[in-house]
């Protein structure tokens, strides 16, 4: 019991050592798959899921989601390599930043859906999921944007390494550390959690609770934003369809990593290691000749693990408080 206590409390040590146990299973099956390219290759596959995951993350933790990450993706990505078929020598930066504007606009209807419509953030972003996604069919018209049509110095972004690391791991690196001192360390941040435990005492003691869930969805929109454009550096060619399906990866990416679904609980570093978690399971299907099918199946089943394990810390924390005042 104080094991499981233990864990509980320090739910990223239990996912390090799954993390571990997997890589290790793998590596005695297959030991190519303990070579640094297919750490690379890990850390590339994963870089995109975990951003997102972090942006979710921000929403879960006050008790909501955001469905639209995908398609607020997709829309970015072709956005950005449209603005390079019409403007070869725009600089980089500016990519980004025309990505991240438009996640922002993209998380800002979100928002005022939940927040000043008040509907369900379930119901608003699956409604801009497809709405997102249909005004990027409509723009795309069968059409895509393709490497060719990128410059060289974008298209490195998803190949060139820095000390041996992928460029496009340290930017998303650099995005999951500052968004995660954030809410760890900042008043700001700190409020997600107090939001996400409990919306009433925290609009008691002086919380904007409207203003916070606004933030987060913005937030998150901008985030996706951000990996639209990373994408397209990543895959370089890009279409109506990017991203499709992959906000159900993130989801399961911050569910597994211990980011509970009723708020309050949760850190960008255990979204992370989730999304590590999938993505090492996803290669590993492939390096030990698994059918693909079963990914989806693991998927689920981690889901229903993760949800269980947290229905059943929260009853051994309960009982455990019951005895200690019992004792005391």
């Amino acid at each position: 019991m104080r094991l499981f206590l233990f864990l509980g409390k320090k739910r990223e040590v239990a996912l390090v050592a799954v993390l571990i146990a997997l890589v290790l299973f793998t590596g005695s099956v297959r030991p190519a798959f303990l070579g640094t390219q297919t750490l690379k290759d890990v850390l590339l596959n994963v870089a995109i899921v975990s951003l997102l995951s972090a942006g979710m993350t921000g929403v879960m933790l006050m008790r909501h989601i955001d469905l639209s990450v995908s398609s607020t993706l997709g829309l970015s990505a072709y956005a950005v390599g449209a603005l390079f078929v019409d403007h070869p020598h725009m600089p980089i930066i500016v990519a980004m930043a025309a990505g991240i504007a438009i996640g922002l606009v993209a998380g800002a209807i979100n928002a005022a859906m939940v927040v000043f419509g008040n509907v369900p953030s379930l119901v608003a972003t699956l409604s801009t999921l497809y709405i997102y996604r249909g005004a990027d069919y409509a723009w795309v018209h069968g059409g895509q944007v393709n490497a060719s049509n990128l410059p060289a110095a974008f298209a490195d972004l998803g190949t060139a390494s820095l000390l041996g690391m992928p460029v496009l791991v340290l930017i998303a690196g650099a995005v999951l550390v500052a968004f995660s001192i954030y809410l760890q360390q900042f008043p700001g941040g700190r409020e997600h959690y107090a939001v996400g435990s409990n919306p009433e005492a925290a609009r008691l003691a002086g919380i904007r609770v409207g203003r916070r869930v606004a933030i987060g969805f913005v937030t998150s929109g901008a985030i996706a934003g951000l990996a639209g454009v990373l994408w397209l550096a990543r895959f370089g060619t890009v279409d109506a369809s990017t991203g499709t399906g992959l906000e159900l990866q993130v989801v399961a990416a911050a569910v597994v990593g211990s980011v509970a679904i009723t708020g309050g609980a949760g850190t960008i570093l255990g979204a992370t290691l989730g999304a590590l978690i999938l993505g090492v399971i996803s290669i590993s299907l492939v390096v030990l000749r698994v059918s693909p099918f079963w990914e989806q199946a693991i998927q689920g089943l981690l889901i229903v693990l993760a949800i269980a394990s947290d229905a059943a810390l929260a009853r051994a924390i309960a009982r455990r408080l019951r005895e200690q005042r019992r004792h005391g």
